[in-house]
């Protein structure tokens, strides 16, 4: 009877070891399923947004690396600290992270704010690219106007005079757009510069 007692005390501890290590296994692996099924879902709109808003395949994969780092991050800390991490060192580890992380942020100040706006500029429907702005510096002065010919992270660049091969064009910062009063002009109106000048081109024959 001892024996038989003996016996399945050992096979118990057997399975206890086993499980030990099985369960925070598949706990592990229900977490990166997990963060692999939001990122699908983030993919899925990201998709669905770029498609209403017209976003630029730039600013999509920005928005889906960003994402990826917090929800794969998230997931690897949560991993971790189901296989017995202490929750001491991840908590350190998690405020040295942020601590870099806002160090960056600062410093990059400018051209996070650049980025920010450019998303901006497209959900807002500000202007697109072909469209006739102006800046205006104030309600009696002339601003920085042209024909807007690329949209990108930073700058929105913008035809002055010419053409795109023998002209000039001028690069603004996106910020530069919600800093000052914009004017746009909408369907086939065109910028009185732009007019002028096609005025002063002769037509080809």
């Amino acid at each position: 009877m001892r024996k038989l007692i003996q016996s399945l005390h050992d096979r118990s501890s057997v399975w206890a070891d086993w499980l030990d290590v099985l369960v925070p296994t598949a706990e592990v692996g229900l977490i990166g399923l997990a963060a692999w099924l939001v990122m699908r879902l983030v993919h899925l709109l990201t998709r669905r947004l770029t498609r209403i808003y017209a976003l630029p395949v730039s600013v999509a994969a920005l928005f889906l690396r960003a994402v990826a780092v917090l929800v794969y991050g998230g997931a690897a800390l949560w991993a971790l600290e189901r296989l017995g991490v202490s929750g001491a060192v991840l908590w350190t580890a998690f405020t040295g992270f942020a601590t870099v992380g806002a160090v960056a942020f600062f410093a990059a100040w400018s051209v996070l704010s650049n980025l920010f706006c450019a998303l901006l500029i497209f959900v807002t429907r500000a202007f697109r690219v072909g469209d006739e702005v102006e800046l205006l510096e104030s309600g009696d002065k002339p601003g920085m106007k042209g024909r807007v010919l690329d949209i990108n992270l930073v700058y929105t660049t913008l035809l002055e005079s010419g053409d795109t091969q023998n002209g000039t064009s001028l690069q603004l910062p996106n910020s530069l757009f919600f800093q000052r009063v914009l004017r746009r002009w909408h369907g086939d109106a065109q910028a009185p510069a732009v007019q002028d000048e096609a005025q002063r081109t002769p037509p080809q024959r």
